[in-house]
């Protein structure tokens, strides 16, 4: 490592700088949609300086151009930006050729690359892969003749954004779940949704890439949901049961599955109920609330305490993902609507609250802060140096 970056401080982070990967690498897949006259900076240098920045607490394009503007010139190089000839010196981008440079992007394609740096990037985990899936509109991001931009994504129950795809605006989330997750590897996989997306074509896509799906049975659905309602809870033996008490509430939660062999759902084997008493220890107030679900993973696949995380742990791509998007980064009071820009600003955080998290921190709002103490930190992270 070159002396001068060495003088930048101290850049410590739990990523092993030798196995850690170079997003460089993975943005250099980014179509650069640019006319070649007249290009002053490369376009691989912006994106990683942008990315740099959000990793760094950037929540605007403005933030964005006044962190790069600081940016010492050893660190501009590291991006990839070239010096004068004359001078020798790098001139650091302006926010309006940042701005331009993100709203041109193909947000298909950044995704994707952000997604395969991530998963290089993850250490293997123990166990079977558990993917939740979950979209959101990006409010701020409405205007007069155009409605507001929504993302579907995928997130491992760990905490990783696997890939993220926009939902046409004539549409809603169910023709893009197919295409959100071609490009991950499913074999074995556990797909947790919504109950939106209990459908009968996106079961069979799953078994087809070999995957198992977990799918909320609701009464969009009458006659399955009728179907598992009828079975005969009260004679099914308990599987797991779970007491909690956080957030000036106690709660416990029970669940029972039942093998059966005519579900109304393509390849489903197993049936569930979880049923929830909540009491408010202020008022008092106690509410029950049961759940149906299907599953394809066949009896003794995965016993009730992982039925049961699994089934609690979809709701983290809400509060790790979107929860943190909205308060941290402010997505949600976001005005940006120019172009591609709202969706490859949300990319970017994906990329920040992914690395934040793969590095242990669960304060991403703190991780921001010391990140931004240091020019050095962030390419650190991103595999640069």
């Amino acid at each position: 490592m070159p002396s001068c970056l060495r003088r930048l401080g101290d850049a410590s982070t739990p990523v092993s700088l030798e196995t850690a990967a170079d997003l460089r690498t993975y943005l250099a897949t980014v179509p650069d949609p640019r006319a070649r006259r007249g290009i002053r900076h490369p376009w691989t240098a912006l994106l990683t300086a942008a990315s740099a920045a959000v990793l760094a607490g950037a929540a605007s394009v403005t933030a964005i151009g006044e962190w790069v503007a600081d940016a010492p010139q050893a660190v501009l190089a590291l991006f990839g930006f070239r010096p004068d000839p004359l001078t020798g010196l790098i001139r650091p981008p302006h926010a309006t050729t940042i701005r331009l440079v993100l709203a041109a992007a193909d947000g298909d394609a950044l995704d994707r690359a952000i997604g395969g740096f991530l998963q290089e990037r993850e250490a293997p985990a123990p166990g079977r892969k558990v993917i939740a899936v979950d979209g959101k509109t990006l409010r701020g991001s409405r205007t007069a003749g155009r409605t507001a931009t929504a993302l579907i994504a995928a997130m491992t129950h760990s905490g990783q954004v696997l890939t993220q795809r926009q939902i046409n605006s004539k549409s809603n989330e169910i023709p893009a779940f197919a295409p959100l997750l071609a490009g991950i590897d499913l074999t074995d996989a556990v797909i947790t949704a919504d109950a939106l997306h209990t459908q009968h074509d996106h079961a069979v896509y799953l078994h087809e890439r070999g995957a198992h799906y977990l799918a909320v049975v609701k009464r969009n659905h009458p006659g399955l949901h009728e179907q598992v309602r009828r079975l005969p809870w009260r004679d099914i033996r308990l599987d797991h049961i779970e007491r909690t008490r956080a957030h000036h509430r106690e709660e416990i939660r029970r669940l029972k599955t039942a093998a059966f062999a005519h579900l109304d759902h393509p390849h489903a084997r197993q049936a569930l109920q979880v049923v929830r008493w909540r009491r408010d220890l202020g008022s008092g107030k106690l509410t029950i609330e049961r759940i149906y679900l299907v599953t394809s993973l066949p009896p003794g696949a995965a016993d009730g305490s992982e039925l049961a995380a699994w089934i609690r742990g979809h709701w983290l791509i809400e509060n790790q993902l979107h929860h943190v998007r909205d308060r941290t980064f402010h997505e949600d009071a976001s005005k940006i609507r120019t172009r591609n820009l709202p969706r490859v600003m949300a990319g970017l955080r994906n990329l920040a609250i992914g690395i934040h998290r793969q590095d242990g921190h669960t304060n991403i709002a703190a991780a921001l802060r010391r990140t931004a103490r240091n020019h050095l930190r962030p390419l650190t992270a991103l595999g640069l140096t």
